[in-house]
C-alpha cells in the first residue's frame, strides 16, 4: 500500500512540471503601441518641420526678427508696418533721407496727455477734416520765427504779407486792425460792406492811394466826408461835378436862397448868397 501511494505522487509530480509565466505585451496590444510611438515621432518632426520654417519665413535672428531691429536705441522697423492697437512711444522718427508716412483707412489721433492721463491736446486728421484741440496754436519758420498762432484770445499772423486768394476775398465779420491793405499787382483792391457800414480809422490819418489807376467809392445814399479839425484837400487838375442837378427860373415861384460855389486861388470852396451878378469877389476874406 506505501509503495502504490508513492508510486502515485511520482507521477503526479512528474506530469506536472516546472510552469513558465511569459511578461510583456503581445498581439494586438503591441501592434498599437508601435503604432502610437511612431505617430509621435511623425508629430514630433512635423513639428520641428514647422518651427524651422516659421524661423525662416519670419526672418527670426539675434537681432530681431522679420523688419523688427532691435539697437541700441530702441526698436527699428523696416518698410510698412501696421499697428491694429494703441502705439505707445517716446520718439518716433524714420531713417536718415527717407521719409515718414502715417497712414489710416479712417483717422490719425495724435494725444498728449497730462499727469491725471487726461487729453490737454489732441490732433484728428479725418477724410473730411483735421481738427487740433489745444490751449494754443503755433506755426513757426525754420528760423524759429512765428508765423501763425491762434489762442482764445486773438490769431495772429507774424508772416510779412497775408495772401487771400479766393474769389470772394476775406470776410470779417468783426472789426480787422492792419497797418497795410494792398492787392495783387495788376489787380484790384475793394473793400465793401454789403448791408452795414464800413469804417476805416486811424490816429494819424487813413491814406488812400491808387498809383497806376483810379480810386471808386460808391454807397446807395449818402457819401460823407468830414475833418474835425483839419480840411479835405482835393488835389487834381479837373475837379468834375457832372450830374448837380440844373434849376430853372420861374418868376412865379416863390422866392428861395440861391448860393453860389466860389474858388479860392489857395483851392478853399465857399459858397457865397447869389446876386444878379457874382458876388464872389465881395467875400474874398474868407480865402485869407
Amino acid at each position: 500500500m506505501p509503495q502504490e501511494q508513492y508510486a502515485h505522487r511520482s507521477t503526479l509530480s512528474s506530469n506536472e512540471g516546472p510552469h513558465v509565466y511569459k511578461v510583456g505585451i503581445y498581439g494586438w496590444r503591441k501592434r498599437c503601441l508601435y503604432f502610437f510611438v511612431l505617430l509621435l515621432m511623425i508629430l514630433i518632426l512635423v513639428n520641428l518641420a514647422m518651427t524651422i520654417w516659421i524661423l525662416k519665413v519670419m526672418n527670426f535672428t539675434i537681432d530681431g526678427m522679420g523688419n523688427l531691429r532691435i539697437t541700441e536705441k530702441g526698436l527699428r522697423l523696416e518698410g510698412d508696418s501696421e499697428f491694429l492697437k494703441p502705439l505707445y512711444a517716446k520718439e518716433i522718427r524714420s531713417r536718415p533721407g527717407h521719409s515718414l508716412y502715417v497712414q489710416s483707412d479712417r483717422n490719425v489721433t495724435v494725444n498728449i496727455l497730462n499727469g491725471e492721463m487726461k487729453a490737454v491736446t489732441q490732433l484728428v486728421t479725418g477724410s473730411e477734416a483735421i481738427e487740433a484741440y489745444g490751449k494754443r496754436l503755433e506755426v513757426k519758420s525754420n528760423t524759429g520765427k512765428l508765423l501763425f498762432s491762434a489762442d482764445n484770445d486773438e490769431v495772429v499772423v507774424g508772416a510779412e504779407r497775408l495772401r487771400v486768394l479766393g474769389a470772394e476775398g476775406a470776410v470779417f465779420p468783426k472789426s480787422i486792425e492792419t497797418p497795410y491793405v494792398k492787392a495783387e499787382p495788376f489787380h484790384p483792391l475793394r473793400l465793401e460792406s454789403p448791408t452795414r457800414t464800413l469804417i476805416m480809422e486811424a490816429p494819424k490819418g487813413v491814406e488812400i492811394n491808387a498809383e497806376a489807376g483810379s480810386l471808386e467809392a460808391s454807397c446807395r445814399t449818402d457819401l460823407r466826408l468830414e475833418s474835425k479839425d483839419g480840411e479835405i484837400l482835393l488835389q487834381a487838375p479837373n475837379v468834375k461835378l457832372p450830374q448837380l442837378p440844373r434849376g430853372s427860373y420861374s418868376s412865379s415861384g416863390s422866392r428861395q436862397k440861391v448860393y453860389e460855389l466860389c474858388v479860392c486861388p489857395n483851392g478853399r470852396l465857399f459858397l457865397s448868397q447869389a446876386g444878379s451878378g457874382s458876388t464872389c469877389q465881395i467875400n474874398t476874406s474868407v480865402c485869407l
